[in-house]
């Protein structure tokens, strides 16, 4: 495996979960700041660093690698998954994909002529909160759904500057593109595609340039109502999910504790992984609080980011389909892009 990006996606998520994974080896990390590469030789003995893409691509016509892992600034995206794909490498991008359903459609249309690989990177699928609420949707625990809500709220009032808060539309920046990526994805996955999107985006902090807290509304065809939430400026964090069904709802606070443990340099396989304790738990039942200890507590399934890279491997060894899909990303985009329209226009948009 070659991992484009050492920042935040490739040090605390890919490098980790590559290395955790039996059948993936992690051979070389492009980066060229040297405490980056200092930190590659550090926590991964075994890698080699690269100080450009160059590099990296003329060990791969060496035929030195099998895979190469996307991690870099949105704005590379594409160009390097095209490069990739161009050299027959199988690719994995962190999302989004791309800025544009058509250009995640270009790529997946490349990947099919070629018959390589090509995945986006949705570790939030593996949640544990998600992976609850995706049981309790489909066993019918909860009745027929009728309104999803989702939340990631953090409160962060004063900026810290760098490419994902640039109003600059090459960077592909903002909080609608980077937490909206997880949230859109969730609830394609769970409850199908949306037939209207609505959304309200604001830069609220002082000198923003970039959307930092939007709101999204979608009907999916099948009738569910999904509300998603994501901010950067929320004093007072609402639950990560609630569910409301006919006979039933669901309601879970806090964020899954995978995140927490890869950024603590914890690594699965070192002891229980994406546990959570059962004060954490979301509360199941009807017509009562949840806050004032109404509903039954219902315990959160493990977290399991390594699953992604095991199905990786799985579909690079049997050549079956990776585990996210470069027209789910599609899908995803385009209710992206459709939210962003809606919010400069102020009206729903049919997709």
């Amino acid at each position: 495996m070659g991992l484009i990006g050492y920042g935040t996606a490739g040090s605390f998520f890919h490098a980790p979960l590559i290395a955790a994974t039996a059948d993936l080896a992690l051979d070389t990390v492009v980066t060229a700041n040297p405490d980056r590469q200092h930190q590659v030789r550090a926590e991964h003995p075994g890698a080699r660093t690269a100080a450009t893409a160059d590099e990296l691509f003329a060990r791969a016509d060496a035929g030195e690698l099998d895979l190469v892992v996307v991690a870099s600034p949105n704005r590379t995206h594409v160009p390097l998954a095209r490069r990739a794909l161009e050299s027959g490498l199988p690719v994995v991008v962190d999302k989004p994909l791309a800025a544009t359903a058509a250009e995640a459609e270009e790529l997946a249309a490349l990947a099919d002529e070629r018959g390589l690989l090509l995945s986006p990177f949705q570790n939030r699928r593996w949640d544990g909160d998600f992976r609850t609420v995706r049981k309790l949707a489909e066993d019918g625990t909860l009745g027929r759904v009728l309104r999803f809500e989702s939340r990631f709220e953090r409160w962060r009032p004063h900026l810290k500057g760098g490419w994902r808060e640039s109003g600059d539309p090459a960077e592909v920046g903002g909080i609608l593109y980077d937490l909206g990526s997880h949230l859109v994805d969730q609830a394609l996955t769970l409850f199908g595609p949306a037939e209207t999107v609505y959304a309200e985006t604001d830069a609220r902090r002082p000198g923003a340039e970039a959307d930092d807290d939007t709101f999204i509304a979608l009907r999916h065809t099948n009738g569910v109502r999904s509300h998603l939430w994501m901010s950067a400026v929320t004093s007072q964090l609402g639950p990560r999910f609630r569910v409301l069904g006919s006979d039933a709802g669901y309601v879970k606070y806090g964020l899954d504790p995978q995140e927490a443990a890869l950024r603590e340099g914890l690594r699965p396989g070192e002891g229980p992984w994406g546990t959570e304790p059962q004060p954490a738990w979301g509360r199941l039942g009807a017509g009562e609080s949840p806050l004032t200890g109404g509903g039954e507590p219902v315990p959160t399934l493990p977290g399991d980011y390594p699953a992604y890279y095991a199905a990786i491997a799985r579909a690079l060894r049997d050549g079956g389909q990776p585990p996210v899909t470069a027209a789910e990303a599609a899908a995803t985009l385009r209710v992206l892009e459709a939210a962003k329209r809606s919010a400069a226009e102020g009206r729903t948009i049919v997709l």
